[in-house]
C-alpha cells in the first residue's frame, strides 16, 4: 500500500462530526510530510479533525465505529491508533462554600515544611502549570497566563477543582489570604478538563505541548486514567515533557487499597506520584496503592481557594499532588539547574516515613526542608 493513500483511508473512515456511531480516535502519524498530506486531504473532503497536533504527530477524528480500521492501523505511516480516552479528577468536595477562612499558613503547608524554605525562596521566577479545570478568579491567586485546550477561549475555572488545587500550590497568602506551598511562583492555568471534571487525552497532550513551548518548569496533574486503561499518546507526551526538563507531579488515584495499581500518568516513571495522607499522618483510606509512589502529602480535608473568592474543603490525591508540584518549584528556586530526576530523588531522600508500606506511602511524607539538604 502506498503511503500517500493514508489520507484517503481516513476520509472513508472519519466523519465530520460526532454521533451515535462514532468515537474520538487518535492517529499517530509517523512523519511530518505524511501528516501534512493527511490533514490537507481531510480538509479537502470536508472532514475537519477534532484536533490536529502537528508537534506530537497526532490527528484526532470522529471515527465511524461501523467501519473496519485494521487497514489504517497496519499502514506503514501510522505508529498507532487509540481511543481518545477520558481522564477524571481525583478530588471530592467535602463541605459547603464559605466566603472567609482563617488567614495565614494552613496546617497542610506547614506539614510539608514549606515555610522553613520561604526565607530563601518562595518560588519566584519558577513557572508552574496547573493542568486542570481552569483557575479562578480568586483574590489569593495571581494567574500569569494560560490556555484552554477543550475548545473554549477562557481558562477560568467552571468546576472548582482546578482553583482548589492552585490554591494549595500557589495561594499568595498575606494578611487576609491563605498561603500555598510556593506563594510567589508564576502560576499558569492550563484548562484541559471540562466543567464535569473530565477531559480527553488529546486535550491533555495539547496542554503538555503548550507547556513545553513556554518553558514551564513544573506541571501538576491531579487526574488520571484507571489501571488497565492505557494511552500511548499521553505516555509519549509526558516523556517528551520530562526530557524537556519539566518536573511533573501526579495524583496516585482514589481507588484505595483495592486499586490494583496507580492511575496514569502517576504510574509513569517520569512523574512524581503522590499519595494522600491525613492530618493524623496516616495514609488516607481512599489513596490508591501500588508500585511507583514517590511520596505522600496531605490530601484529606484540605481547605483551599474556590472560584469567586470563597474557600472549600476537599479530599483526594488531587489535593496531595500540588504539595509536591509546588515543592518542586521551591527546590528549583534554590537550584535552578535541577533536572526532574534530581527533584524526585531529593524528595524521596528527604521524606519521613509514616510507617506504612512502600506501596502506600512511597518514601514517606514530603519534607521539603530535608529535600533541600540532599
Amino acid at each position: 500500500m502506498s503511503r500517500s493513500e493514508l489520507g484517503e483511508l481516513l476520509c472513508r473512515r472519519a466523519l465530520g462530526s460526532g454521533g451515535r456511531n462514532t468515537e474520538r480516535r487518535l492517529i499517530a502519524v509517523r512523519n511530518k510530510s505524511e501528516y501534512d498530506r493527511c490533514l490537507a486531504r481531510l480538509k479537502q473532503e470536508g472532514v475537519n479533525p477534532v484536533k490536529s497536533l502537528r508537534g506530537a504527530g497526532l490527528l484526532c477524528v470522529h471515527a465511524d465505529k461501523r467501519r473496519d480500521w485494521s487497514e489504517i492501523k497496519a499502514h506503514p505511516s501510522v505508529r498507532f491508533v487509540e481511543k481518545d480516552a477520558v481522564v477524571r479528577t481525583h478530588g471530592a468536595l467535602r463541605r459547603t462554600v464559605k466566603r472567609s477562612a482563617a488567614a495565614g499558613v494552613p496546617w497542610n503547608v506547614t506539614r510539608v515544611q514549606a515555610p522553613v524554605l520561604w526565607p530563601r525562596t518562595r518560588g519566584g521566577g519558577v513557572r508552574i502549570a496547573v493542568m486542570d479545570t481552569g483557575i479562578g478568579p480568586h483574590p489569593d491567586l495571581v494567574v500569569a497566563g494560560g490556555v484552554n485546550t477543550t475548545g473554549g477561549r477562557s481558562f477560568r475555572d467552571d468546576n472548582g477543582h482546578g482553583t482548589h488545587v492552585a490554591g494549595i500550590a500557589a495561594g499568595r497568602g498575606g494578611r487576609r489570604g491563605r498561603a500555598g506551598v510556593a506563594p510567589r511562583v508564576s502560576l499558569y492555568a492550563v484548562k484541559v478538563l471540562g466543567s464535569d471534571g473530565l477531559g480527553f487525552i488529546s486535550d491533555i497532550v495539547e496542554g503538555i505541548e503548550w507547556c513545553r513551548a513556554r518553558r514551564i518548569r513544573v506541571i501538576n496533574m491531579s487526574f488520571g486514567l484507571p489501571p488497565g486503561v492505557e494511552s500511548r499518546a499521553m505516555r509519549e507526551a509526558v516523556r517528551r515533557a520530562y526530557r524537556s526538563g519539566i518536573a511533573i507531579a501526579a495524583s496516585a488515584g482514589n481507588a484505595g487499597r483495592a486499586s490494583g495499581g496507580l492511575d496514569s500518568p502517576a504510574g509513569y516513571p517520569e512523574t512524581i506520584a503522590v499519595a494522600a495522607c491525613t492530618r493524623g499522618n496516616r495514609i488516607a483510606g481512599f489513596s490508591s496503592r501500588g508500585r511507583g509512589i514517590a511520596v505522600a502529602a496531605p490530601g484529606s480535608a484540605i481547605r483551599s481557594t474556590w472560584p469567586g473568592g470563597g474557600y472549600r474543603t476537599m479530599s483526594g490525591t488531587s489535593m496531595a499532588a500540588p504539595h509536591a508540584a509546588a515543592g518542586a518549584a521551591l527546590l528549583l528556586g534554590l537550584r535552578g539547574n535541577l533536572r526532574p530526576a534530581a527533584v524526585k530523588r531529593a524528595m524521596r531522600r528527604g521524606a519521613g516515613s509514616l510507617g506504612f508500606a512502600v506501596r502506600a506511602q512511597g518514601a514517606g511524607l514530603l519534607q521539603l526542608q530535608n529535600a533541600a539538604r540532599t
